[in-house]
């Protein structure tokens, strides 16, 4: 039980660490938009409201995870999968517009 709880904790450290980079990535990118010029602003704030939207979601699904039992733990955590790969596309997607 204890090596289950463990792997638990690895992983929410993982997530971590991985959600704190893309907060940074994602602040990196507004500042590279805001310097864009007037006729992409439109777009820019788009992309950004769906990465803000997508963010939360996966930060939602982050602390659901953290206080999540071991039963409910596999569900929790392919939840977060999700939702991680739906923001980090949208962050690709936006990387690529703004670049």
């Amino acid at each position: 039980m204890a090596s289950v709880s463990n792997k638990n904790q690895e992983y929410q450290e993982k997530v971590k660490a991985q959600l704190d980079k893309i907060n940074a990535q994602i602040d990196e990118l507004k500042a590279k938009a805001e310097q864009a010029k007037a006729d992409t602003s439109a777009e820019y704030h788009s992309q950004m409201e769906e990465l803000y939207a997508k963010r939360d979601a996966a930060q939602e699904k982050f602390e659901e995870l953290q206080k999540a039992g071991e039963d409910a733990w596999q569900e929790i955590q392919q939840g977060f999968d999700s939702a991680w790969n739906e923001l980090t596309s949208a962050f690709d997607s936006a990387t690529k517009k703004f670049k």
